[in-house]
């Protein structure tokens, strides 16, 4: 139980250097997928207040195209990786060694390169956590989604929340020979898997 500022302080010291651990081995992960193209790096671990999550992610009301992992049972949680059209269509056309046409719509093989993706960083990131909590951590297959983000993240963060006005959001950005991307992940835990996450810190 979080008692004291230093207590919340001290957590979130921790639980941002075991999701760095966990973005290490999702951005190894990436660096094969993408034949070194492409790295992760963690941007920020904090806990914000749940009617301000999207304006402090700087996720609008813009149509993304996302893949979407979600944790069912006691221990849930969602990922979600996020683009904008122009990057999203970018990462395809490199992962399938083709050109981008943006007047065509979304293939098949697009939207499947795209959950692979995700399924590959969604698989290294709950690998590292189960082996913290020595528990299993299964995402569900990784599914294509075209929205608006900020919908998206608010559902996603609702079905995590149990109680209480803050979350604990991860987000990594994506690099590409040293350039930030506008591609993100958002790694949602519930509160359930947090304390676990906590309580295997301490």
């Amino acid at each position: 139980m979080r008692t004291s500022k230093l207590d919340k302080t001290t957590e979130l010291e921790l639980l941002n250097q075991l999701f760095s651990c966990a973005t290490h081995d999702a951005s190894a992960a990436m660096c094969r997928w993408t034949d070194g193209l492409i790295r992760l790096a963690l941007d920020e671990v904090r806990e914000i207040p749940l009617p301000e999550v999207c304006c402090e992610l700087n996720v609008g009301d813009d149509l993304l195209t996302m893949v979407v992992l979600e944790l069912f049972g006691e221990m849930s949680g969602a990922m979600i990786l996020a683009f904008d059209e122009v990057n999203g269509r970018q990462l395809a056309a490199a992962l399938l060694n083709r050109q981008v046409d943006p007047a065509q719509p979304w293939s098949e093989l697009e939207k499947s390169a795209l959950t692979e993706t995700g399924n590959i960083l969604g698989c290294a990131y709950m690998n590292a956590l189960s082996r913290l909590i020595d528990r299993e951590l299964v995402p569900s297959p990784p599914y294509f989604l075209q929205d608006f983000g900020a919908s998206v993240l608010q559902q996603a963060i609702l079905a995590q929340v149990d109680s209480g006005d803050e979350v604990l959001v991860c987000r990594t950005r994506f690099e590409r020979q040293g350039e930030n991307l506008n591609w993100h992940v958002i790694f949602v835990p519930s509160n359930r898997l947090r304390t676990a996450l906590e309580g295997a810190l301490r």
